[in-house]
């Protein structure tokens, strides 16, 4: 039986790179998934890959009511459901010296209180016994040059977990932080200015990988399907790190 047939899965930020890849996932997987992304014309086309009736919902996470919006809906077609994805996020580089107030507040308030209030939002429609996955970083535990803010927002969340698996003890719902290393994502493959700074960048990370390459979307969406599947059922408070071992030297 697949490993998610008769759930209900929300994530969010799933135009693209890993919320893509593991919407697509978890379709296969028997669930029935709802998508969320900034842009209309990249969700339809992320909606049309993932397939199995996956339904797309245009919202920004830090717009408290794109995310009443989005439950409405899931309340509306679903009733309640199951898995929820936290995985909208982003951040650019930008040094202590040099970074602005705009960068700062737009960083925090797409990672941090989009991350807050997605899950409050989503509280009176996931079931009891649900699984919340949240999305983090390597950079709250390894330092990464002029990506402080980005880090700071991470740790963050990682915090947020370790008090929401007490405040949602009663209902048996798990918190669980995925950690990606880097990542063969569009977002990852043009966060620096230049192609040639990018390449760069990929071939010293790549260098500093204990396995030597990028993950693929794929291996992180795995992950997440362990996370949302019962077979994790007694792991909660948790960072599983997919990583190739970079955060682990």
């Amino acid at each position: 039986m697949a490993r998610l047939e008769g759930k209900v899965a929300v994530i969010t930020g799933a135009n693209s790179g890993i919320g893509l890849a593991t919407a697509k996932r978890f379709a296969r997987e028997g669930a029935k998934v709802f998508i969320t992304g900034r842009r209309q014309e990249q969700l339809d086309a992320a909606v049309l890959q993932v397939g199995h009736g996956a339904v797309g919902v245009q919202g920004d996470v830090s717009n408290l009511a794109d995310l009443d919006r989005l439950f409405d809906v899931v309340r509306r077609e679903a009733g309640v459901f199951d898995v929820l994805f936290a995985n909208a996020g982003g951040g650019e580089f930008a040094s202590i010296e040099n970074a602005t107030e705009e960068q700062f507040d737009k960083t925090f308030a797409i990672n941090v209180k989009g991350t807050f209030f997605t899950v409050q939002k989503a509280l009176p429609v996931i079931r009891d016994g649900g699984s919340i996955i949240l999305t983090g970083s390597t950079g709250t535990v390894t330092g990464i040059p002029t990506f402080s803010i980005y880090g700071a927002t991470k740790a963050a969340i990682r915090n947020f977990a370790r008090h929401w698996i007490l405040d949602l003890a009663p209902r048996k719902i798990r918190v669980n932080v995925l950690v990606p290393g880097a990542t063969s994502t569009p977002g990852w493959h043009g966060i620096a200015e230049t192609e040639e700074q990018n390449r760069q960048m990929i071939a010293q990370t790549e260098a500093s990988t204990p396995l030597g390459r990028l993950a693929d979307p794929d291996e992180t969406a795995s992950a997440a399907l362990f996370l949302a599947s019962d077979e994790s059922g007694f792991v909660t408070g948790s960072e599983l790190f997919v990583d190739g071992g970079s955060a682990q030297i």
